[in-house]
């Protein structure tokens, strides 16, 4: 079992930060085979171009996982770890989204000391 989610989020990431370091790319794609190849959410992530369409997918992706997590029998050797990788997911869901929103926030008071220089300085 692989942290497939991680390494579909890691991937767009890459893709929108224009991270072109083929090595890396090359690892996360290892770490997650078919699963790259697969149509749903954590393909659809890897070649995320924007952050909203990334939070969505990550978000879809820890859907699939925790249903994966409610299917699994509760003497399967699997489960602890399946477990342990929905809390680290959600984490890194909580991580993502307050990074989009001090990005917006950021976006938003770029605009605010804009019209400020322009009170201080009319004619520039």
């Amino acid at each position: 079992m692989a942290c497939h989610e991680i390494a579909a989020l890691r991937l767009g990431l890459m893709n929108i930060l224009g991270i072109d370091d083929e090595a890396e790319k090359a690892h996360e794609l290892a770490e997650l085979g078919e699963a790259a190849r697969t149509p749903g959410p954590l393909a659809s992530l890897t070649v995320a171009s924007d952050l909203d369409g990334l939070v969505k997918l990550f978000s879809t992706s820890l859907v699939d996982l925790n249903e994966k997590v409610s299917r699994t029998p509760a003497g399967d050797p699997k489960l602890p770890y399946l477990r342990s990788l929905v809390v680290l997911t959600k984490k890194v869901e909580l991580e993502l989204r307050a990074h989009v929103e001090g990005l917006g926030r950021m976006n938003r008071e770029l605009e605010e000391m804009h019209d400020l220089v322009h009170e201080l300085f009319p004619a520039e």
